[in-house]
Formats: structure tokens, sequence, C-alpha cells
């Protein structure tokens, strides 16, 4: 029989999954749409980067005011509200016009995903037993939405233009609102304010978010949607939301093995084994094997995600655990939000395999780095 702290923990990071799921295909399905039909957005190609970009930068200052507001709010209001401003997120892309608009709701959707994913990663591991299978399952139930509504945001953007489904979208996300009900109320405590507000260098696990955010959701994503519009260009779009729903599906399908591995063997090995060979499979990426190491890199990533949360918790127990993990978030996102803006820079401008190289001599090196340190 289970322990009962860890079936209730198991309970709470389940539903705070589905909320999460719910709620995140909206921007999943903008990151596809956008950049093709900018003008019927009211946007320019360049403003539609600006805005892609700008849930990630808000996250950078914003994640340690979330994170205040979750550590004295509690897992049910922060999801709740976080919930209901999805909704209002998705009803913008639907009705708003012009940049300015859309601007103030993708600012308010950053905010919105860090409490969302704040709340799945603490939840993940408030029982350290099992924490690494526990994060496993809950990237898969997170993953589920966008890998369901990206295809379907395609095909219905050819049929009803693009801005129908996100009227869809918006109603998914209210029915996340009574799964947020039933998270624990209870606040939950942090670290002193003043260890909190203390500038710190950046640590090894630091450096290794920001180079999985700057090479996995960044560099490789812009180079395998150049690829789709190259091979495909009569079904550029539809084939780039069937690549987008297939990494979440390897997410799925793969995330709750490497869980379960990572409690066995050791989180901190297999996220340097795993490191090293997705750095292997971009050079091959840069180098011209394509669809082969793309496939390669879509695994290795599915069986890196649930590793981080339980080592940052190892790490970090007790009242620095929330602000740890809300720091790793904000290193991957400024990555993320790097990646983009250097593939457009650099793509036009040198040798891919030079770029992929590069991006995974760091990574490498950044692994071993949290090896070092554990």
């Amino acid at each position: 029989m289970s322990d009962p702290d860890t079936s209730t923990a198991d309970r709470h990071s389940r539903d705070a999954s589905i909320v999460l799921g719910l709620c995140l295909p909206a921007d999943t399905v903008l990151y596809l749409l956008l950049p093709v039909h900018a003008q019927q957005f009211g946007v320019s190609l360049a403003q539609a980067g600006v805005l892609l970009a700008a849930n990630r930068l808000v996250r950078i200052v914003g994640y340690g005011w979330v994170a205040r507001l979750y550590a004295e709010r509690g897992d049910r209001a922060a999801c709740t509200l976080a919930a209901l401003a999805s909704a209002c997120c998705a009803l913008g892309y639907a009705l708003f016009p012009g940049f300015w608009l859309l601007l103030a709701v993708r600012l308010l959707w950053g905010l919105s995903y860090a409490a969302l994913n704040l709340s799945t990663l603490a939840l993940a591991t408030a029982s350290l037993s099992g924490s690494a299978q526990r994060t496993g399952r809950s990237r898969a139930l997170i993953a589920a939405g966008p890998m369901l509504a990206l295809p379907a945001g395609a095909w219905l953007a050819d049929l009803a233009g693009p801005r129908f489904i996100f009227f869809i979208l918006a109603a998914l996300a209210l029915l996340a609102l009574p799964l947020a009900r039933r998270l624990p109320a209870h606040r939950r405590p942090q670290s002193a304010p003043q260890a909190a507000r203390r500038i710190r260098p950046p640590g090894s696990l630091d450096a290794w978010s920001f180079m999985e955010g700057l090479t996995l959701d960044g560099l490789f994503i812009i180079g395998l949607s150049l690829l789709a519009q190259e091979a495909l260009p009569d079904w550029a779009l539809l084939a780039a939301g069937v690549l987008m729903a297939l990494r979440y599906l390897s997410e799925i399908l793969l995330s709750p093995l490497g869980g379960r591995i990572a409690d066995r063997l050791g989180a901190e090995h297999m996220l340097v084994v795993l490191s090293l060979a997705t750095s292997v499979a971009l050079v091959g990426f840069g180098a011209g094997w394509l669809w082969g190491c793309a496939f390669a890199i879509v695994v290795l990533r599915a069986l890196q995600l649930p590793l981080l949360a339980p080592i940052v918790a190892h790490r970090h127990p007790g009242h620095e655990r929330i602000q740890a993990l809300a720091s790793r978030a904000v290193w991957r996102d400024i990555g993320a939000g790097t990646g983009p803006m250097l593939a457009g820079l650099l793509l036009p401008a040198a040798p891919a395999v030079l770029i992929y190289g590069g991006a995974a001599l760091l990574l490498s090196a950044a692994a071993l780095a949290c090896l070092r340190r554990a």
C-alpha cells in the first residue's frame, strides 16, 4: 500500500498538471499560427516575434513576484487565478487586433504560466519519495493538451481562419477551474526575504537550465520549423503542427519512463548522460542528418524533462525549494528567449554545423558541471 503522503502528492500533482495541460494549448497554437498569419492578427512579422517572446521575457522579471504570491496564497488561489487569466488570454487572441492589445495578453499569460508551472513543479516534488517519476507523469499530462490542439489548430485555421480556434481553447481553459479548486489551499513557507533578494551568481543547474532552453527550446525548434517549410512548402502549416505535436507526444510516452529510470539510477547521472547524447544529436542535426537526429533530440528531450525538479528538491530541501525551482525556470526562460533571436541572426550567416556544434559543446560543459557539483 502506498504511503498516504505519497498518494496525496500524486493526486495533487495530477490535478495541477491537468490544469496546466488545459490552459497551455492557446499558447502553443499561437506559436504555430501567429508567424504564418501575422497580418490577420494586425501585426507585422517582426512584431509577431516580439509577441511570442513577451511571455518569456515577463517571466524573467516576474517569477520572483509570482513565487511570493504563490507562497502567500497557496496552490488553489494561484492556479484558479491563472486559469481564469488563461481563458481571458485565449479570448484576447481571438478578438484583439493590433500589437499593443495582444502584447498585454501575452504578458498576462506569461505570469499565469509562471504560477501554473511553479505549482506543478512544487506539487510534484512535495514528497521526495518517487519525485522524479511523479514529475515525469506530470510532464506527460501537461503535454496531452498541446499535442491534440496543434494539429487541430492547423486544420481549423485552413477552414475557419486562424482566430476561431482560440474561442474553443478559451472554453478549454475554463474547464480547468474545478480541478484548480481541488488543489491545496494552505500557504507555502519560503526562505527568508533577505536570502531571496540576495544577488547570487548562476550555479551549475542555472547554467544547464539556460543551455537547455537555448538549444532545445530555441535553436532546435527554429531550425525544425525552417526545415518543415523548406521540405513541404504546400503543407508547411500542417507539417509544422504535426512536428510540434510529435514533440509533446514524446513527452507523454517517454517522460514517465525517464522519471522511473531517474528514481532508480540517479537523476544527476542520467542528466549528464542524456545531455551528452543530445549534444551528439545536435552536431548531427547541424551536419545535415536532419530527420534522424531531430527524432533523437525529441526523444532525449522528453527523457530529460523530469530530471531537473527532483535534483533541485534534493539540493534545496525545506523552505528554499520553491525559490530554487522558480530560479531554474527563470534561467530556462532566458535561454529559450535568447535561442530564437540567435537563430534568426546566425542561421542565415553561418554554417549550421558550427552553430549547433557550438551549442552542443556548451550544453555538454554545463551538464558535466552539474555532475561535479553533485
